[in-house]
């Protein structure tokens, strides 16, 4: 699973292949949880301050995230999204 992005102890991730709807899978120490690119969390938890941060680098990125998920889809490697700083 790529790692295409890591800021605050927050780290982004894409699955090859994974299931639709697009989405990127976050890991913030023992939180874990799958974020749609449409601001909305599908699966697990995270405290509300990593979740806050990860939802203003998410609006950053959109286009970014977006072009991941292609490539992912297509088996090809994702490209690394800059930081939230």
């Amino acid at each position: 699973m790529p790692e295409i992005s890591r800021f605050y102890g927050i780290i982004i991730q894409m699955f090859f292949n994974d299931h639709n709807p697009p989405h990127f899978h976050v890991q913030y120490g023992d939180f874990k949880a799958i974020v749609n690119i449409n601001d909305e969390v599908i699966e697990g938890h995270m405290p509300k301050r990593a979740l806050k941060l990860v939802f203003e680098w998410m609006e950053l990125h959109k286009e970014e995230l977006i072009e991941n998920w292609i490539l992912t889809q297509e088996g090809k490697l994702p490209n690394k999204i800059e930081p939230l700083k």
